[in-house]
């Protein structure tokens, strides 16, 4: 079976285990395909924690949980030296960011020190313990969480660390149709009628099928069109005078590698050896939202990164 097949088998899983949220599905195996991490946003209850945790049961590959809370260390995520009396050493006693996929719950309520660990592991796929320095598993994604609703005792995260997210998905209530289905499925999990297996898919089947993405074709044009879109996040005056007074700071470079490698990981995933418009149109807000700083004027009158994304599809054109 090759490694499409393969995703596809894991996507029709994913699907079947968090009903109504396709593009959360969808975005977290982009994540994994594009070698990324993944932050969503959305109210409690939605599945969030399930979602990874399905991914996990479709790979070869081992899951933490991580509760985020202000009485946070980073040696509670990192780890920390233990003094073994019987050889009168210091034993390294690893954390929970040495799994290959980690649920960082609700991420803003951990204050800057834990935040910081974080941002080695996301960053450099290492983390530095005393003078030592400890590599991570080569498959390592983070699926961090937030809750729009509750503020109060929040740490809301900086920019440097938010722009190590590769994708931002904001998440909302399912409909009528779908709350129903969920009430059968979790009726038939209670009584143990599920009869949903996950698929097996291996580390390696993941190596290939990265390396499969990499080599799809993108046109020079779209590459342009890439580029283009994250000029407008930094110039938005050569393209649209209100746009101009929305943004202060645009996306950064890695912004442009991310956009590029989800959108070939999207055309990948639709069977397709080519990158199309399309697929940069559906992964750009998601990709781009968390990466803008919007000026006080566009706060004030209620323009949201992702309006601000719209804007940019519409007045940047398509080649």
């Amino acid at each position: 079976m090759s490694a499409i097949e393969k995703f596809n088998q894991l996507k029709d899983y994913l699907d079947s285990q968090i009903l109504g949220q396709h593009e959360l599905t969808q975005s977290m195996l982009v994540s994994l395909l594009a070698d990324g991490h993944i932050l969503v946003e959305g109210p409690p209850g939605l599945a969030k924690t399930r979602a990874i945790k399905a991914l996990s049961d479709g790979i070869d590959g081992d899951f933490h949980r991580v509760q985020f809370t202000p009485d946070l260390l980073p040696a509670d995520l990192t780890g920390t030296d233990i003094y073994r009396p019987e050889t009168h050493e210091f034993e390294f006693q690893q954390g929970p960011l040495f799994h290959n996929l980690i649920l960082a719950d609700e991420i803003n309520r951990a204050p800057a020190k834990v935040q910081s660990a974080l941002l080695e592991a996301m960053a450099e796929r290492q983390i530095t313990v005393g003078s030592t320095t400890y590599q991570l598993p080569e498959l390592f994604l983070v699926m961090a969480t937030q809750n729009p609703i509750e503020q109060e005792g929040t740490y809301p995260l900086p920019e440097a660390q938010l722009d190590r997210f590769l994708m931002h998905v904001s998440i909302d209530y399912p409909s009528a149709e779908v709350e129903r289905e969920i009430l059968a499925l979790n009726r038939n999990e209670a009584l143990a009628q599920s009869t949903v297996t996950a698929p097996s898919l291996i580390q390696d089947e993941i190596k290939q099928a990265r390396q499969e993405c990499l080599a799809i074709y993108l046109a020079p044009a779209l590459e342009e069109y890439i580029v283009q879109l994250i000029i407008a996040t930094r110039q938005p005056q050569q393209y649209d005078d209100a746009l101009a007074t929305w943004l202060t700071f645009g996306a950064s470079p890695r912004a442009t590698i991310a956009l590029e490698r989800c959108a070939r990981a999207r055309a990948w995933l639709h069977n397709r050896d080519f990158v199309s418009p399309e697929d940069i149109i559906a992964v750009a807000p998601n990709v781009l939202r968390h990466r803008l700083l919007l000026s006080y004027e566009a706060e004030s009158e209620g323009i949201t990164p992702s309006s601000v994304v719209s804007k940019i599809l519409e007045v940047v054109p398509v080649p």
